[in-house]
């Protein structure tokens, strides 16, 4: 079993916006990486991301990145055995003036716990969107006190 996911949205507002929401640290720290994100997303870079519920900042490898249409990132996806999962993050312009984000995951082990560590990593990309899309529309952060 190929243990992947893929959760999307739309965010009102250009892709250039959206896309630089990501790749920018100090954009991305104000809505998703409650701790903190240090580098920006480029191809070939090692960040680090660090989240109030999840403990310790991590390291993040930017494998690719095109400009306003993909980030492929790869990492520790369950953040305990070393298990390097995939992820990728698609924005796509609509007619409209919108971005849809897509974001998917892979690589897990086909065992109980790559199950769990799956659905977990899930909930948090979906929670990214909402969260990407409360702070890029209306300036909010969701995850302000979320999990302190």
């Amino acid at each position: 079993m190929n243990l992947k996911f893929e959760v999307s949205g739309r965010i009102n507002r250009p892709v250039e916006d959206v896309f630089e929401a990501v790749a920018d640290p100090k954009q991305l720290s104000g809505y998703f990486t409650t701790g903190g994100a240090k580098g920006r997303l480029k191809a070939g870079a090692t960040v680090i991301w660090d989240f109030h519920d999840f403990p310790g900042a991590f390291p993040v490898n930017v494998v690719n990145v095109e400009e306003n249409k993909c980030i492929v990132l790869e990492w520790d996806g369950d953040g305990t055995d070393g298990v390097k999962t995939t992820v990728t993050i698609r924005f796509e312009p609509t007619e409209d003036g919108r971005t849809i984000v897509s974001i998917s995951e892979e690589g897990w082990p086909s065992t109980d716990q790559g199950l769990s560590n799956s659905y977990g990593n899930c909930m948090g990309w979906s929670q990214m969107i909402c969260a990407m899309k409360a702070w890029l529309e209306h300036g909010i952060n969701l995850r302000d006190g979320m999990y302190t």
